[in-house]
């Protein structure tokens, strides 16, 4: 006889449906799990023949079967040890016929309990699209796979409690619908900070419009301090988008069982020895990297000189198009990576240049070779360049208090609330993000806008490119403002953040 039971598998951050059939034959005994398993699939026959034994079930003395479908598909890693355990008990007829609406999935230990597995959530996901009504998993896994409407979660602990649920002897209660409750995690906040008014600023508009940005300044001018207080003014997570940079921290196995929903937009800081596969995502099985791990929040570079050149041009597309597509010979898949990358740099590499107190020992030459470890295309994908100047005494001892992070942030989430509106109905999410149509929908310049843009275009050497972020700048200031049309103070401010000297 011939069972199946339906499970489910990923590809990439997706999930697709596995048809676990299991069959008993006659002849010497023996255990053959085929349909492309990996090392891990192979190894559920010894999981699963000790789980069975050691639930007092006995195993099976017949030549077993089981087949992956579709088989054209590559399986990886342990979520089918459970399914294939039903199959075969099922097939020797140990337990009663299974419900056709249901999947399981889950990673079983030599004892017979259950174990936490990586990508639920992409999978419950999948099974709702389906029509899959109920699903069982780890009870460890339960809470995130709830995440997903429209299915029945069972968190199981054990084999033993599992087989007494399908035979009717004992139910097992579905698991509550995760709710998100407060977590009291304090971000560093931008009061902290004393001065750099200017680049405070600055910092409100890339997060009101999620731009990206390049701070440049002297050792201690506070460039790391200011990008790691970035997070605290970020607009609030809509549930779309929490939803989407969960399911990639769950193929990754980075979701917490007591919080799985990420509500809080990502903050990834690399260090500069990052290899372009660390970056981009890949390897012999490809998984997400720190820009896709960045989706719908920040990638921070600190000394973004100092990164591998190879490592930095792997951003040029996926800042760019909002995805990256990796391709390697076990497959290809393509994932999210619509992030901000901020980034921050010396001006030198003995990092003085342009100090007021003229310590620098670089020569211009030098100079123009230390920034040309980044290149001109990459430049351009960065809308902001922002000089963070060296901070003075009297800054440093005042006493008033700093504007803190929560009032910055109101003023963000209301910049985004127009912009939601504004875009209600494309995917588009925020004013980096504009298609050119929308740009010339949007951000349209009256005639003394026209000639100061005209004017910046000629002496600056704009590019297309950075014509178009320049409009885009104007247009999340003017929404910080509330002004329906972009004035040509709004656009003025916009140049200024690409008019860097040392980049030119």
């Amino acid at each position: 006889m011939v069972v199946t039971v339906r499970s489910l598998g990923l590809n990439g951050i997706s999930g697709y449906e596995v048809a676990v059939e299991c069959f008993l034959s006659g002849g010497l005994p023996a255990f053959d799990v085929v349909g492309l398993p990996d090392a891990a699939v192979r190894e559920a026959r010894e999981r699963v023949r000790s789980a069975v034994k050691s639930s007092g079930i006995k195993f099976p003395v017949s030549r077993i079967t089981v087949n992956l479908a579709p088989a054209s598909q590559r399986k990886e890693g342990t979520v089918y040890d459970l399914p294939i355990l039903l199959g075969i008990l099922r097939a020797s007829e140990e337990l009663p016929e299974l419900p056709e609406d249901a999947a399981f999935l889950g990673e079983l230990s030599l004892g017979g309990s259950l174990r936490r597995v990586s990508g639920v959530l992409p999978m419950a996901l999948c099974a709702a699209r389906l029509g899959i009504r109920t699903l069982y998993v780890p009870d460890e896994n339960a809470a995130e796979a709830t995440l997903a409407d429209g299915i029945t979660v069972y968190g199981v602990e054990n084999i033993g409690q599992l087989l007494r649920h399908l035979k009717g002897e004992e139910a097992i209660a579905p698991a509550p619908k995760w709710q998100i409750t407060p977590v009291d995690r304090p971000l560093p906040d931008f009061s902290d900070v004393m001065g750099q008014e200017n680049v405070k600023r600055a910092l409100e508009v890339a997060a009101a419009g999620g731009h990206n940005a390049l701070l440049i300044g002297s050792p201690g001018s506070g460039k790391s301090m200011l990008a790691r207080r970035l997070p605290s003014i970020l607009p609030d997570m809509t549930r779309e988008e929490s939803l989407q940079t969960t399911e990639i921290y769950s193929v990754a196995g980075m979701t917490q069982a007591d919080h799985p929903l990420v509500t809080e937009r990502p903050f990834r800081t690399p260090h500069h020895t990052a290899s372009p596969v660390s970056l981009s995502g890949g390897g012999a099985v490809p998984r997400p990297g720190e820009i896709s791990l960045a989706h719908n929040g920040v990638l921070f570079l600190d000394e973004l000189p100092e990164f591998d050149k190879s490592a930095l041009e792997t951003l040029r597309q996926p800042l760019e198009d909002g995805v990256v597509t990796i391709t390697r010979a076990a497959g290809s898949l393509t994932l999210p990576s619509r992030f901000m990358l901020i980034c921050a740099m010396n001006p030198c590499r003995c990092g003085w240049y342009a100090h007021p107190d003229r310590r620098c020992t670089c020569s211009e030459a030098q100079v123009q070779h230390y920034m040309r470890r980044i290149s001109g295309p990459l430049l351009d994908r960065i809308d902001m360049h922002i000089t963070v100047p060296s901070v003075d005494y009297e800054a440093m001892r005042r006493r008033e208090a700093a504007e803190s992070s929560a009032q910055v942030r109101k003023r963000v989430n209301a910049a985004r609330e127009i912009q939601k509106k504004r875009y209600a109905g494309t995917e588009v999410t925020c004013n980096a993000y504009m298609t050119p149509a929308m740009i010339g929908a949007y951000c349209a310049l009256d005639d003394k806008g026209e000639k100061l843009m005209k004017g910046a275009f000629d002496r600056l050497g704009l590019t297309g490119r950075s014509h178009d972020r320049i409009l885009r700048m104007a247009r999340t200031i003017a929404d910080l403002e509330g002004s329906e049309q972009i004035e040509a103070i709004h656009l003025a401010e916009a140049i200024q953040y690409r008019s860097n000297n040392l980049l030119k």
